[in-house]
């Protein structure tokens, strides 16, 4: 049996049903739309379609973000995964996801990645500036 795959598929060449099924999502995660049924009348299409679709057909987003990846060796203390994600967000830096391992030989590492998009600073600066928080022993970009 051949395994499940993904295919990015340019949406003028799928039936307008797909684009029916994002467009009613898109209404009933804004709260546009109050239910489904709303929703797939809004988007001309049958909630059949919609509910056998729903789990399989997404929107991919071609809007130029810009993502940041850090990994950060910090002191096991209270305050210091606090005090970095303080200066993320003074400059404007929007925290996407964030993995902690657990804390050993009084040090943790994590790895944050954050949109830069509407950063105050460029990324170097944004480097340096973690650097200097008390308890971040060290920290850089991920690729």
């Amino acid at each position: 049996m051949e395994k499940d795959f993904y295919l990015l598929v340019n949406s003028g060449v799928l039936p307008d049903v797909f684009k029916g099924v994002v467009v009613a999502k898109e209404l009933i995660s804004s709260g546009k739309a109050t239910n489904v049924s709303k929703a797939v009348k809004a988007a001309g299409i049958s909630r059949s379609a919609y509910y056998k679709y729903k789990d399989n057909v997404f929107k991919y987003e071609t809007e130029d973000r810009h993502e940041l990846t850090l990994g950060a060796v910090l002191s096991d203390r209270s305050g210091v995964f606090s005090a970095m994600t303080a200066v993320l967000s003074s400059y404007g830096a929007n925290i996407l996801t964030v993995n902690q391992e657990k804390p050993m030989g009084g040090t943790a590492a994590v790895t944050i990645t954050v949109r830069t998009d509407n950063t105050k600073i460029s990324v170097s600066e944004l480097l340096s500036r973690l650097k200097t928080v008390d308890g971040i022993i060290s920290i850089r970009e991920v690729h």
